[in-house]
Parts: C-alpha cells; structure tokens; sequence
C-alpha cells in the first residue's frame, strides 16, 4: 500500500471561492501573515475537529498533512502542517516557507534526519525522505502549481533554491 492510499490523501476539485483565496494567501501581506500564523491556526482547528479540518482545508479545499520530523539540533519531535503534492505513489512536499526567505525548518530537520511521520485525518504512516532530483523537481513543481497556484508566485518571489523533498512509506 502506498502512502497515499494508507492516508486516504486526495485533493477535491477546486472551486471559484478557493482559486480566489489561494489568490489571497499567496499574496506578499497574505503570505506574510500566514507564514507566521497558519501552524497556530492549523493546529488549534485540528484539534476542534478532531483532525477532519485545518486552516487550509476550510478556506481553499487544500488537504493538510501533518509532518512530524525530528529537530536537528534538539532531537524534539517537531509538527507542521503542510499542502503534500501527490506525486507517483509517494508525497511531495515544496520548501517554499509562503514564499518568505528563510529555509523552512522541516527542510532542515529532513535534510538532517530523513525520517518522519505524516498524519491526516486520525491516520499515520512513517515515511523516508529524500531530496528530489533534478528531473523530478521539473515534474514536481508544475503538478504543486496545479494544486496550488500560489507556489508559482513563491518561487517568483523567492532567491534562494526551492527544496522539493519525495516522502515515501518505509
């Protein structure tokens, strides 16, 4: 079985109302905002809805995984939620940190410890990761752009390198 289908991970269809907060969200102020508010957000509302729901599954129909890697320099477990893009039979997930410049921490705590734990919705599966090649990174991005427009307008913004990360089930 493979990690999408132990998760039940899907994308629904988008809608007028989610291309149009997707719009919003990736915008320089919305981004900006989101960058330092939505795991706070994210996780008070899973935690009301007992998983079902976050932030971004509420406002623009985006699946939520919850990412569970181990800190590099604290060996903590460390939880953050973020948009994966299916990819073959595995998951993707895009460094783009809403578009800000700093290297998100989960890039550093993969690149240091690859394995993880993904969660949605009361589900679990330990993964491995490894950073995307070339190749797959000019197949990964068009498909996380489909999902969600707003990655184009990070990687636009942003000057530094992009990390792509392929998570699949150990």
């Amino acid at each position: 079985m493979t990690v999408l289908e132990t998760l039940g991970y899907e994308y629904p269809d988008e809608t007028w109302w989610s291309r149009v907060l997707a719009a919003i969200t990736s915008s320089r102020p919305g981004a900006w905002f989101f960058q330092r508010n939505a795991h706070w957000i994210d996780r008070r509302v899973l935690r009301l809805t007992d998983g079902r729901h976050s932030l971004s599954s509420l406002l623009v129909r985006k699946p939520v995984l919850m990412v569970t890697t181990k800190g590099r320099r604290s060996g903590a477990p460390r939880t953050v939620p973020l948009l994966g893009i299916p990819f073959d039979h595995a998951v993707a997930l895009i460094g783009t940190n809403f578009g800000q410049s700093p290297t998100p921490g989960w890039v550093h705590n993969l690149r240091a410890e690859p394995r993880a734990r993904l969660e949605y919705r009361g589900r679990s599966v330990e993964v491995t990761s490894r950073t995307a090649t070339p190749d797959e990174f000019e197949l990964i991005f068009p498909l996380a752009v489909e999902h969600y427009a707003g990655y184009a307008r990070y990687r636009a913004r942003l000057d530094r390198h992009i990390e792509v990360f392929v998570l699949e089930k150990v």
